[in-house]
């Protein structure tokens, strides 16, 4: 911590963590180790990353054999920015 912060607020502001912690802990589960959660959405994240890159180079293609823009092809397909 920065010197300039007292030795009581650096413990009060310690305290105030080490309860944010455990009432986070509390929340996700006793036994739950947030970590691997983590790790396991991630790994979900770079699955759809994947599936959405292969999705935007098929669509892609699809817009060249059709002599279109991309965009059309999105809307045609019903596709908006957020899918």
């Amino acid at each position: 911590m920065h010197a300039a912060t007292s030795t009581r607020a650096q413990e009060a502001r310690i305290s105030a963590l080490l309860a944010e912690i455990d009432k986070l802990q509390r929340e996700l589960g006793e036994h739950e180790d947030a970590e691997k959660i983590a790790k396991h959405h991630i790994q979900l994240l770079h699955r759809y990353n994947e599936a959405k890159d292969a999705t935007q180079i098929l669509i892609g293609r699809l817009a060249t054999l059709r002599g279109t823009t991309v965009r059309q092809i999105h809307e045609d397909l019903d596709l908006n920015g957020d899918d």
